[in-house]
This record gives structure tokens, sequence and C-alpha cells, in this order.
């Protein structure tokens, strides 16, 4: 058996993202929102997710790529007979009225290539998580389907009794379907959807014009940069760890989870990647979500939100789903909304640093700054001596975490400097004071005679997110305690091909069988950090053959033959791939011409 990699891309207008198969089939799509239940969820059950394909008689070949620098997605297919078709996925977004245009709407354009192919057009939309198909009412160009909140409409210029019939058709000019949530097309169907095409294509070209990218294995960063844009739900800003659910971690594992939320602790790392490639806008919205939940009365942050702020997302099994390849549960909901994570508080102030030192933001923007600031300092004085499930979520285990400690003293760190920026000098001394006592908690977990950071206080496992603190610059990337360090890791965590653990240990589920392709990333930029510069680059070059065929990456890979596994794509592999060639770029620091 081969390599095993996800064969889809994805296109998305930050109010939806869908997947679309090699085998041209829609096998995603959550609406209204990315939270929702599918309408098309082929990834999870071939029977029950529904259908949205575009299949010659017999045969075929297909292959995929997006229009450069878009989210604009094109899969070719050749028949056995020769005959050949392209399809053209892409879900509108251009500024319109003063405002970004992002229909509940999916276009699929389909052109003649090599003479004329025989196609079939199925599109069956299933409502509650595939409990149950839509309704489908015909009229006189379009097909209406009833069984969600509001009514689907696909409007086409493809007869309709070829589509309700299911039957084939010879395809000797080019076809339109536009599939939609809630408010129709109602508008002319061919110039409206090459309008909409045309703006789409210059919306994303102008996008990445406007990024500050480096030369540096540009492709990647680039489609990185794009996949992470659509990652955005627009509307409150919300950044979700993944578009899907359930994809096993590896096969067989159970450790199926569903990433479509905004998890807190990793405010740090989207931040920082937008801020590399100069998208204010993105950020701004990003700080607004984030500051909408840092400014309720909870005692303490979720490490997980909805991407509207709901709170409550209350773990559920679909028992009825077949799972990915047959891998169940399929998970509803995540319990980890339920998890105390300490690193959290610390991660909201340093995501809010740029606030005060950036001076494209109007002081009028730093809302209550005294009474916030002290709010956070409050939650982490309370947590900072608190046991927690860590980074990784741990279900059944709650330890006094390093990693959880140094974004307590990241975040002390960060709101020192904003209390020097307002100048209130005892919310800086309160600030400089739980930064000394996070510290001394990221020293009980040093162990003298492996020179190494262990994952606890008192604990001798170690873990890739400890790579951190040389990231961080907690450790002086300079001193022989960072290079001691960064070495015992790689002894004990790099698997001979490159990619990282987060840890060997057992946990809730045994012990894990894949990498975690993140860690990988970390693990580089780390190496950048120390000076091995030269290392960090052979490293990284290594990790690009790990996407599948559209430069996209997934949560997890298997150690032995590269398979990707996870959820996918995986919004923080793609973040960590972003920040890694940035630190290394930054450090190469040569001429253009050279």
């Amino acid at each position: 058996m081969g390599r095993h990699t996800y064969q889809t891309g994805i296109i998305g207008n930050c109010a939806y993202l869908a997947h679309i198969g090699m085998n041209t089939n829609v096998e995603w799509l959550c609406w209204p929102r990315m939270d929702s239940s599918f309408v098309f969820g082929g990834l999870l059950d071939k029977e029950k997710g529904g259908e949205f394909s575009i299949l010659p008689d017999g045969e075929y070949s297909s292959h995929q790529y997006y229009l450069e620098n878009t989210n604009i997605l094109v899969t070719e297919v050749t028949a056995k007979d020769g005959n050949s078709y392209r399809i053209t996925d892409y879900a509108p977004r251009f500024f319109q009225y003063d405002r970004y245009f992002k229909p509940l709407m999916l276009i699929r354009k389909i052109e003649p290539m090599q003479q004329s192919a025989r196609i079939r057009v199925r599109c069956t939309p299933v409502c509650d998580y595939g409990v149950m198909p839509q309704q489908r009412f015909r009229g006189s160009s379009h097909i209406e389907f009833a069984g969600s909140s509001e009514r689907m409409r696909l409007t086409t210029n493809i007869p309709i009794s070829y589509i309700v019939d299911d039957q084939f058709f010879v395809l000797n000019e080019t076809k339109y379907l536009v599939l939609s949530y809630g408010n129709p097309l109602e508008a002319p169907l061919v110039s409206t959807a090459d309008r909409f095409y045309h703006e789409t294509e210059r919306y994303w070209r102008t996008w990445i014009k406007h990024s500050s990218i480096a030369n540096y294995y540009q492709p990647y960063v680039i489609r990185a940069a794009l996949a992470l844009k659509i990652h955005q739900f627009e509307d409150t800003g919300a950044i979700i760890a993944a578009s899907t659910t359930s994809l096993p971690e590896f096969p067989g594992s159970g450790r199926n989870w569903d990433y479509r939320y905004c998890w807190l602790r990793d405010t740090y790392y989207v931040i920082t990647s937008l801020n590399h490639i100069g998208h204010f806008e993105e950020m701004e919205k990003f700080f607004s979500y984030i500051t909408d939940i840092s400014f309720s009365d909870d005692f303490r942050y979720q490490p997980l939100y909805g991407i509207t702020g709901a709170k409550e997302l209350t773990e559920t099994i679909l028992p009825h789903l077949a799972g990915y390849e047959g891998n169940q549960p399929v998970r509803i909901g995540n319990q980890a909304y339920e998890h105390i994570q300490n690193d959290i508080y610390g991660q909201v102030l340093i995501s809010m640093l740029p606030l005060y030192t950036d001076h494209r933001f109007i002081f009028s923007e730093r809302k209550d700054s005294v009474h916030w600031i002290g709010y956070l300092l409050d939650k982490i004085e309370r947590t900072i001596d608190e046991k927690d499930a860590g980074i990784w979520e741990f279900r059944n285990f709650a330890n006094i975490h390093c990693y959880s400690n140094l974004f307590q003293w990241a975040g002390c760190a960060a709101a020192e400097k904003m209390a020097r920026t307002i100048g209130d000098i005892n919310l800086e001394n309160r600030a400089t004071s739980l930064k000394e006592r996070a510290a001394a908690h990221i020293e009980s977990c040093y162990d003298p005679v492996r020179k190494v950071y262990t994952n606890a206080a008192g604990g001798t496992a170690l873990d890739a997110s400890t790579l951190q603190l040389i990231n961080m610059q907690y450790l002086d990337p300079a001193s022989e305690r960072a290079r001691d360090h960064l070495t015992a890791l790689e002894k004990e965590l790099k698997t001979p091909n490159g990619l990282f653990y987060r840890y060997l240990h057992s946990d809730d589920f045994g012990k894990p069988k894949t990498t975690f392709l993140v860690c990988a990333f970390w693990y580089v930029e780390a190496l950048a950090c120390v000076g091995r510069l030269e290392d960090a680059q052979r490293e990284f070059a290594n990790l690009l053959k790990f996407s599948n065929h559209l430069l996209l990456f997934s949560e997890d890979v298997d150690e032995e033959d590269g398979s990707q596994w996870g959820n996918f794509p995986q919004a923080y592999s793609h973040v960590g791939l972003m920040n890694a060639a940035y630190r290394i770029a930054m450090k190469l620091d040569v001429p253009i011409f050279l």
C-alpha cells in the first residue's frame, strides 16, 4: 500500500470552505457555517454523505491544480476514450458596495477540452449530518432542495432532466452549475458566473500582491497563506483549526476529533504568521474575536470557542456515519472546551501586544487598558501554580506543564511592555513579579543530568512543545543550554526522515503512532534560532514532500511511509510552514540576485 494523501483541494470565501476531490465530487461542504452540518459529506460516508460530482462514462484519470495565486481550483478529467473536460470550482469573493461579497454560493464551470465527453452530473445534498437526503423540487432551469434551515438551489444551463434522471449527456459547450444556500442566484447565469469568476480571480491575485512574502520557497508560502486565509470566518474573525471533523490521526486510533473551532492557545502563532506576511486586516478581525472573548466575566477562559464565540461545544458521536475509510467514531463538538489549559491567558496577552507597540493602531483601539491587562494578570496569578491538561489536551493527565508556564512568562513580558506604554508602574511591577514566578516553574522542569527541559515539573518525559523555549527566546539561542536542549529533543523525538513526535509516552489512548507536522516546523525554527542555518534549510526542504498534490498539509504524518492523517488541511501546519520559512529568510538576508 502506497503513501496515503488526501485527494482533495479546498476552495472558500471566508464564509464557507469546501473540499473538491480528484473524483470531481464535492467531498465536504458545511452550510450555512463552517461548523454547521455538512450538506455534502462524502469524506465521512460515501453513501450517507450525498454527492455533487461531474463524471464521465466509464474509467477516467484526473489531475488538479490551482489557478496561480488564487483559491480557484481546476480539475481536468480525461475519459477512457480520450475525451477530456475541465471543471473550475470557486467560491465568489470580491469587494462590492463598500464591503466584501462572500455569498453561500459554489460555482462549477465545465468546459470541453478534447472533443466532446459524455458526462453525468449528480447533485444530492443531505441534511442533519446525513440522516436523510434533502427533498428535491424541479423548476424550469433550476432544482430546489429543502431540508436545511434554508432552501438550496442549483441553477444551471444543463437540461434539468439530465440531472434529475441521472442521465449522461454530451458536453459540447461550456456549462455552469451554481449551487446557493438561502438567497438563490437571480441574475443571468452565464454572464454573472463569468463576472464572479474574474472578480474572484482579481481579488485573490491582488491579495497575494499585497502580501509580504520572501522568495524563500515562495510558492509553498503563498499556498499556505491562501489556505490560512479561507480558514478565517470573516463575520467574527475566528480562525478554525481545520474545516473537517473526525479524519483519524492514524487508522484505527479512535483519535478522531472535530476541529471546526477556534483555539485560543494557537493565537500567538496565527498572529505571528499574519504579521509576517503583512496582512493587517485579518489581524484586526482576529483581534476583534479575541477581544470579545477576553472581556467576558468568566472565571477562566476555555481553550477553544465556537466561531461565533459559543462556549458549549458538547462532544457527540454520530454512530450512523461510517467514518473516513471506515474509521469511527465520527465526532461533532469537542470535549476540550471543558479542559483547563493555562497557557491561553498568556496567548491572549501576546496577541494583543501589537495594539500597544504597532503604531498602525490608534490609541482609542486599546480598550480600557489598565482594567483589561490587570484582569488577565489576575487569571495568570490564579492559575500559575495549577495543574492543567497542557497543549496536547490530555483528558486524564494533569500536570504543571512547562509549555503553559512558558506562555505565562511570555504573556507577563507582553504585559510589562503594555504597562510601560501606558505609563502604569504598578501594573508593570506586578507583571514582572508574575513573570519571575513563571520562570521559576520553567526552571523546575530542567534536568541538569540530561541537559534538557522536560514536559513538566518533576517529570522525565520530553515534549516537542518545549522547542518554543528557544523560538520564543526564553533561552538565549546563542547559549549552550539552548543548544543542549535542542540536541536532546532531536535525539529522542526526531525521526530519521525529519519528522517530529509530540512526545513518546503513553496518553489517554496509548502511544501515538504518527508525528505532528507543526512540531517539525518548530524544530526548523529552533535550528535557525541557534545558528544551524544549513540544517534548518535542509530540514525545511525535506518537510515539503509531505504535502498532497496541491501543496496542502495535514495535521499528522506517518513516520514510516509519510502518509497524511488527521484533519485536513490543518491551518496550524500551514502557519508552522509560514513562520519557519520567515525565520530562515530573515536569517539568510541575501540580495535577490544571489
